[in-house]
């Protein structure tokens, strides 16, 4: 259901899927049947985001003789991978230090190398299946806005430049602002292994592409419960019909919602992310703004933004607004993705700060919204993503993979391609990245979690205040943030 907040539509999803038109309830695949014997199977995978979808996918191209089964809450690609930013980048989740320590300089070099690849991947799959998600590669532009912003985009430079397959360049003010036009910009990074995509429109072809390979996908059907080789269902809601599906192999391919299954509530926090999405804008705008090359767009602070040009000429950017829901409850961001007014009104913020000449479009002087949005992704206690499989003995298995922290769109297919071979019980070079198997503690009990989480982000914000005031470094406060979420 949408609703209007301050002449923005909100919810529905996301504008990805209103754009494209959300799946009407006789347009979606069966949930599964009825039945007192359980659905048997080679393969169930639990979630029909993209993790389970190119899971799927890869499973059926390596053997077609699998039955694999995908079992999906609402609809294929109603999570996170129909409302996200629409970035096919290379970032390695979490950062690339603590995998140098634990496995060495040669192990990152591999794993951002296959990070690379996997851009190219999804492209060359999307074209090879006739999947029209508006892809273009343009690459991805981080900028820096005053001294502390600078200090931190050095250093980041400084982290990708020293090792393989980054191909990152450092532009200075003028280089910067010509390629896109963010006031204030004191430098930026710009390398190649970025696309723009729209998420909604690579889900539904992909949802389209497992089935008709011969994957049973089941919309509508709830997961309870996951285990080595067992899958808990309900359909038609909370208290609905209980099913039961057995495997060989399990994959929990939840992401974002695996804290509603049964024994994972602390794996992985559930972080809200919103984002709002501009009408067309006018070809003066673009003239002042530039964009030419419509490379994704970010920026150095501690609350940071991610944006994109879209195919129609509109700005879509997100970031955290209320990061994070007492008890892990995902429920509110499920069903259509409602953003609370400030949420939208800091994006805005945000936005006209880094295009000005938005507020000369509106009598009012306001950027011209039209549509804003929220949606869940997980995130581990060290904010590092991991792709896995363990055995039990009666030689079934639970495989997973998440905690993308935000980089899904590229990881998903990684981790797709990773779980393939670990089904199939073959070893290769994916196999061995440093994130297969990585295993991290829980996050902590309520109300320790919403404490740390809020503190964490109130912390940054400062932290981005100061900067906006005229600090030149770096405040201790993002410093003290940065232990306390674990990924420093």
């Amino acid at each position: 259901m949408e609703r209007a907040v301050g002449g923005v539509r909100d919810g529905g999803t996301s504008f990805w899927w209103q754009q494209l038109g959300l799946p009407a309830a006789g347009q979606r695949r069966a949930p599964l049947p009825p039945s007192s014997s359980p659905l048997e199977c080679d393969v169930a995978v639990v979630g029909g985001g993209y993790t389970g979808l190119w899971t799927a996918y890869y499973l059926k191209r390596a053997d077609p003789s699998l039955r694999v089964v995908v079992l999906e809450r609402e609809f294929a690609g109603c999570g996170a991978s129909g409302r996200n930013g629409g970035w096919l980048t290379n970032e390695i989740t979490g950062g690339v230090e603590g995998y140098r320590r634990s496995h060495g300089a040669a192990a990152v070099d591999a794993f951002q190398l296959a990070v690379d690849e996997t851009v190219q991947e999804v492209v060359r799959v999307a074209a090879a299946e006739g999947i029209d998600a508006d892809v273009h590669l343009g690459g991805e532009h981080t900028v820096a806005r005053g001294p502390a912003q600078l200090a931190r985009l050095r250093a980041l430079h400084a982290s990708m430049a020293s090792r393989a397959g980054t191909d990152v360049r450092w532009l200075d003010a003028e280089e910067a602002t010509a390629r896109i036009g963010v006031a204030g910009t004191s430098a930026a990074l710009w390398h190649p292994h970025c696309a723009r995509i729209h998420p909604a429109k690579l889900a539904r072809g992909l949802a389209d592409a497992v089935v008709g390979l011969g994957v049973e996908l089941h919309e509508g059907t709830r997961a309870t419960s996951v285990a080595p080789g067992r899958v808990v269902t309900e359909v038609g809601g909370l208290g609905g019909e209980r099913g039961e599906v057995r495997a060989r192999v399990v994959v929990r391919a939840t992401e974002g919602y695996t804290a509603d299954l049964a024994g994972h509530h602390r794996d992985w926090l559930p972080m809200n992310s919103s984002m709002v999405v501009t009408a067309p804008l006018p070809a003066a705008v673009w003239e002042a703004i530039g964009w030419d090359g419509r490379a994704t767009l970010g920026d150095a602070a501690h609350v940071y933004a991610y944006a994109q040009r879209t195919a129609d000429d509109r700005i879509a950017i997100g970031g955290r607004g209320v990061p994070y829901s007492y008890g892990s409850r995902t429920a509110r961001t499920t069903a259509d993705g409602e953003t609370p007014a400030r949420t939208v009104e800091g994006l805005r913020t945000v936005l006209e700060r880094f295009f000005p000449v938005l507020r000369e479009l509106t009598p009012d002087g306001r950027a011209p919204l039209e549509h804003a949005w929220s949606g869940v992704l997980a995130v581990p206690r060290d904010w590092h993503a991991s792709v896995g499989l363990e055995r039990a003995d009666d030689g079934t298995a639970l495989a997973w993979a998440g905690g993308y922290v935000g980089t899904g769109v590229t990881a998903t297919n990684l981790a797709g391609r990773t779980l393939r071979d670990l089904v199939l019980g073959q070893r290769t070079t994916l196999t061995e990245l440093p994130w297969v198997g990585h295993r991290v503690r829980r996050w902590e009990p309520e109300p320790l979690r919403w404490l740390a989480v809020h503190g964490l982000y109130a912390a940054y914000r400062a932290a981005d205040a100061a900067e906006a005031r005229g600090r030149t470094r770096t405040s201790p406060l993002a410093g003290l943030a940065g232990r306390v979420a674990g990924h420093h």
